[in-house]
């Protein structure tokens, strides 16, 4: 079961970035708005961490300004999203093909040294 709201914590861990950043991209992007308690402790949810996914992937990624990754998250939300989720899915298609590389290469050295007498 996938939680409801995430600490400021363990967002920053999500992205490996500063709660400071986070903190910086909420006053910077009207998008993000995570919900506060009675004494101001954040808590993000599914839809503010994708806001963030699309902040990390506008800066980080395709290094682009604060001023470029507002206009494009104002003008271009949903193809941003789709990038950003097209970036995610070949990160991870990678993954998975450096694993199966690594396995053939401990099969063949086990075959090989099956082989040696």
């Amino acid at each position: 079961m996938e939680k409801v709201y995430y600490s400021i914590a363990e967002v920053a861990k999500m992205f490996e970035v500063n709660h400071s950043l986070l903190r910086f991209w909420e006053d910077e992007f009207e998008q993000l708005e995570p919900k506060r308690n009675a004494k101001g402790t954040r808590f993000y949810t599914a839809n503010d961490i994708e806001v963030i996914k699309q902040i990390h992937y506008l800066l980080r990624v395709q290094k682009l300004t604060i001023a470029g990754a507002k206009e494009r998250l104002k003008l271009n939300k949903d193809s941003v999203a789709k990038k950003q989720k097209i970036q995610e899915k070949l990160i991870a298609l990678r993954k998975e093909l450096v694993a199966i590389r690594h396995e053939l290469n401990q099969n063949e050295a086990v075959d090989q040294a099956v082989l040696i007498p």
